[in-house]
């Protein structure tokens, strides 16, 4: 049991700071608040990492209960997130960020509350955690896989916070290479887990078609 929970533990941390990406949201974070103070930049990432977090544990802990409204199956999403997750770990293995592509104009227009949208929603907590969250809570068939779960999502927006507030010394000391290496890093082992989603989605569906066919 004590191997599962660590086995767990680990596929949440990996799988929710790659896809957080603090890292890759530096460069775009201080892109957004150039001109400010720091107590204005540390004000912005409060409550970005705030929002994300709330809204990451509300998706991950409703996520079933839509899924039985709507009549989504388990199998289904997980194939889906397999291909959300291999999307974006394949950016990311490009060194390209797919929701940091902002315009001067759109940076402009969230200067007012740039907290909530883009840096919350979607930059900290896009579709793919929402997907990974959802997954992972239906994967948690115990209350201290559950527990696990739940503080690993608290502690990457803790060290997302860190990172971020962090931004302007990190750039300078990891450089753009720097910044590029890890993000391709990241993504490797995002499209690993991506397709280990996919595949898990797809095994039992193909398993119910043989048995069907063999009926």
């Amino acid at each position: 049991m004590e191997t599962s929970v660590l086995a767990f533990a680990f596929i949440c941390i990996t799988s929710f700071f790659t896809l957080a990406n603090p890292l890759g949201t530096m460069p775009v974070f201080l892109t957004m608040t150039k001109g400010l103070s720091d107590s204005e930049r540390s004000s912005i990432v409060k409550r970005a990492t705030i929002i994300a977090f709330l809204t990451l544990i509300g998706f991950t802990v409703l996520g079933q209960f839509l899924f039985k409204f709507f009549g989504i199956s388990t199998n289904g999403f997980r194939i889906a997130a397999g291909f959300i997750i291999l999307k974006i770990g394949f950016d990311m293995l490009q060194a390209r960020y797919t929701n940091a592509k902002l315009k001067d104009d759109e940076i402009k227009t969230y200067a007012n509350d740039i907290s909530i949208t883009p840096l919350a929603i979607p930059l900290l907590c896009g579709p793919g955690g929402i997907a990974n969250g959802i997954i992972l809570m239906d994967d948690a068939v115990t209350w201290q896989l559950k527990a696990v779960l739940f503080g690993s999502i608290a502690l990457i927006y803790v060290v997302t916070y860190l990172i971020l507030r962090a931004s302007t010394k990190l750039v300078r000391v990891l450089g753009e290479t720097g910044n590029n290496v890890m993000m391709r890093l990241m993504g490797l082992l995002l499209m690993v887990i991506g397709v280990e989603c996919f595949v898990a989605g797809l095994k039992p569906i193909l398993i119910e078609i043989i048995k069907a066919g063999n009926m």
